[in-house]
């Protein structure tokens, strides 16, 4: 069949563009330089775009909205619609993983910021917006030098870190949901182009769009021969209502990200993918989700292959589709799509829905309105990416977040001008490679650890110590000798990505192979005691150097990204005073005894189940989570609370339901209402004074506890944290706000959050002040 001369013109003007622009702009829809664009509604820039959208699918045929399903969507010539692909990572830097994102232009490089785990150190939630902003400014450069084939980025990864074996702990804020539910709203936020506060800064266009993964309850990848791909989590409703779903929803309800990913696991055995109660019931229906919803990449395929949920591949395509995912990272929906509705199991007004989502994003981002160049955000180019501005950011997150974990005897800050030699021992001490984590992209600048220190001491002498970070061939003579030749030895020990990574779960949570070996020999050896430098993302049983008094201090440098050795050095030799608080627990090592694939969050004391995180957790700690040092001192003081007692039900005006569970009677959130929450909010006003000799950026975390926990509990919440800079002997005041419906419930074993009556006592450090909730 010959296309119409006009289609054909079309074609062809398309083929032109995309050859001429292949390496210097984007494609786009919508020329205007083509008068027939002009013709069609859908290139109307001042339709609305459901109205757009509307038309635009009105013209394809079956077989081209099939093709549009899937993540490498081919173009529609007839159309002057190019090819866009959905697959780009921008996890902490653009990244080239994915099919989107080239990196063989003028952009060779980008800014790569701390992974995830280490910013997340910083519990500073500006920090975190600032570093969306650069990185979304940074994706939308990359596009218009025409290096990407698309604007919809798959992150941020907002899974809890529940377990420390996980592989990809390392890409999480860590293992409070607040914590991850906050920084999922500041990173999209910044990457999308609002405002910190929430405010549209360009009417609900887009800078880049986010995606909030892995929608829901996924945490385990290659574990004891249980691979994620047909995991069947077993989750509470209590757990999934107060542990698992509220950074999904705080993503959604308040960061307004444009993307959703659905995992590859199934819940309660239900695909992620394929369930209609949490892809369409939850997250459109109870939290307002506008976007698309793609699957993580084959996840469709893997529900009838792996997870044998469906008897073939034409039901597989109906029940994603109706349960509302749009498009499949994958082939699977291209193949057996128009199969599916030939057969009669899909209506093809389903395929419509998800071509409106789909459609609807791209025109969020600007790609139907013309040449992307001559309209907003086409301003940013190459000359904005590794900036002087964002290099400096990458390098304060780094200072911000590396944690101080022992320092006895003061041992640091070390002295600049009395030390005339430095040894550098282990295997990621010469590695800049190893401090950029996964999904990485090239860096603007690569400095090694050892390069970093050696610009402080010229005589820094370097023994890898190990074969590799596994190091199962170690060299403890000729390191012992490096280090009896220097007046400070620091070891750089831990982990990297052939230990833990996507794909990879640990078995073991201490050193691999004979690096403990090596640290305590290094340590016997050494003048004065020796500094240890811990290069990994997940906890490390390192209770052997804790109580070593030859290990006279321990920090964490997580995976501290481009300037993350600068940052360290600037740390040892005290050009920066350390800030960063742990965001997980560090579990004793035989916590390998718990299976990877108990998803339960709370204790079971009958069968000795610890539980998980520090909410639950009630075993023995290697370090706390929250838990960080400083080179200074820091005194707190409760001011005042507002009000001292909390009447809640006097704020309802009508009767409601309460509900007693053994001695408390408690209040449902959803009886109380959004307004009547809004009301119950109460400030806390917090003293801190920086009572040490240097100045520093101090996080400080505040929690909650119960007087009378019941068992559905936590043994503590976080209910806020701020980071604040303070001079030596500097004091100040800063305001808390707590809400009662959000901060202080809890939730039922139905997963019915609700707040129960008595104490609660908020607590910073091992000051407590009580406030008490009266129904």
């Amino acid at each position: 069949m010959l296309l119409p001369v006009t289609a054909l013109i079309n074609a062809i003007c398309l083929a032109l563009l995309l050859l001429h622009t292949e390496s210097t702009q984007p494609p786009f829809s919508c020329d205007s330089a083509n008068p027939q664009t002009k013709l069609f509604p859908f290139c109307q820039t001042k339709l609305p775009i459901r109205k757009r959208v509307q038309d635009l699918v009105s013209r394809l045929t079956l077989d081209e909205k099939i093709s549009q399903l899937v993540n490498s969507a081919p173009a529609i010539p007839r159309l002057g619609v190019p090819p866009y692909e959905w697959w780009s990572e921008a996890l902490h830097g653009v990244s080239g993983y994915g099919y989107g994102v080239t990196f063989n232009g003028r952009i060779s490089s980008v800014t790569s910021f701390p992974q995830v785990l280490l910013t997340a150190a910083t519990f500073d939630s500006h920090l975190w917006y600032r570093i969306g902003q650069a990185i979304g400014k940074e994706a939308r450069a990359v596009y218009n030098a025409g290096q990407a084939k698309g604007m919809t980025f798959w992150a941020p990864n907002i899974n809890i870190f529940r377990d420390p074996r996980w592989g990809r702990g390392q890409e999480t804020p860590g293992e409070d949901p607040l914590v991850v539910g906050n920084y999922a709203v500041a990173y999209v936020r910044g990457i999308q182009g609002d405002t910190f506060q929430g405010g549209k800064l360009n009417s609900g266009h887009l800078q880049a769009s986010a995606c909030c993964k892995h929608f829901t309850a996924y945490d385990l990848d290659n574990w004891n021969g249980v691979i994620r791909f047909g995991f069947n989590a077993q989750v509470t409703k209590q757990d999934l209502a107060d542990t698992y779903q509220p950074p999904f929803r705080s993503c959604v309800k308040d960061g307004k990200a444009s993307g959703i990913m659905c995992a590859y696991n199934s819940v309660n055995g239900v695909p992620n993918c394929a369930d209609y109660d949490l892809l369409t019931k939850t997250a459109r229906g109870e939290w307002g989700f506008h976007g698309y919803i793609t699957s993580d990449c084959d996840a469709v395929a893997v529900i009838y292959n792996v997870h044998k949920y469906t008897k073939s591949p034409e039901e597989t395509v109906a029940d994603v589709l109706k349960a509302g995912m749009d498009v499949n990272c994958g082939s699977f929906l291209k193949n057996y799509t128009k199969s599916a509705v030939q057969q009669k199991k899909l209506l093809e007004t389903a395929v419509d829905r998800a071509l409106h989502n789909l459609f609807a994003v791209r025109m969020r981002l600007g790609l139907f309105n013309g040449n992307p160049n001559n309209q907003l955000f086409g301003d940013i180019g190459p000359n904005q990416v590794c900036t002087q501005e964002h290099q400096d950011l990458a390098l304060e997150a780094a200072r911000n977040g590396i944690v101080l974990l022992k320092n006895s005897a003061k041992l640091l800050p070390l002295s600049k001008n009395k030390i005339t030699s430095l040894a550098v021992i282990g295997p990621n001490g010469n590695n800049a490679y190893v401090l950029v984590g996964n999904y990485e992209g090239p860096p603007c600048k690569s400095v090694e650890i050892l390069k970093a220190l050696q610009s402080y001491v010229k005589n820094t002498k370097f023994h890898p110590g190990c074969n590799a970070v596994n190091c199962t061939s170690v060299a403890i003579e000729d390191a012992v000798n490096t280090a009896k030749g220097a007046d400070y030895v620091v070891l750089v020990m831990g982990l990297d990505q052939s230990q833990e990574m996507e794909e990879r779960d640990r078995l073991y949570l201490t050193l691999p192979g004979q690096q403990e070996s090596l640290v305590t020999a290094v340590a016997k050896a050494a003048k004065k005691p020796v500094i240890l430098v811990l290069v990994c993302g997940g906890p490390v049983d390192v209770s052997f150097a804790k109580y070593n008094p030859q290990v006279g201090s321990i920090l964490w440098a997580g995976y501290p990204g481009e300037a993350g050795g600068i940052a360290l050095a600037e740390i040892l030799f005290g050009d920066h005073n350390p800030g960063g608080k742990l965001p997980v627990t560090w579990y004793p090592k035989d916590f390998t005894r718990v299976p990877m694939t108990d998803m339960r969050m709370r204790p079971e004391p009958s069968s000795g189940y610890p539980g998980r995180t520090y909410r639950f957790y009630n075993g023995k700690k290697v370090f706390e989570f929250g838990y960080g040092l400083s080179y200074s001192t820091y005194t707190y003081e409760f001011i005042s609370s507002t009000p001292n007692t909390l009447h809640l039900k006097q704020l309802l005006n009508s009767p409601t339901t309460i509900e007693s569970s053994s001695s408390l009677r408690s209040l449902p959130v959803s009886d109380m209402g959004a307004e009547i929450c809004e009301k119950a909010k109460f400030s806390a006003i917090v003293g801190i004074e920086n009572s040490g000799e240097v100045a520093g950026k101090h996080p400080f975390l505040l929690f909650a506890r119960h007087d009378r926990p019941s068992n559905r509990s936590p043994l503590k919440q976080l209910v806020g944290f701020q980071s604040v800079s303070l001079n030596s002997g500097e004091r100040r005041e800063v305001e808390f706000v707590i809400s009662p419906c959000e901060h202080l419930s809890t939730a039922t074993e139905d997963g019915l959050m609700v707040i129960e009556e008595g104490y609660r006592y908020l607590m910073l450090e091992d000051t407590e002040y009580p406030i008490n909730i009266v129904i």
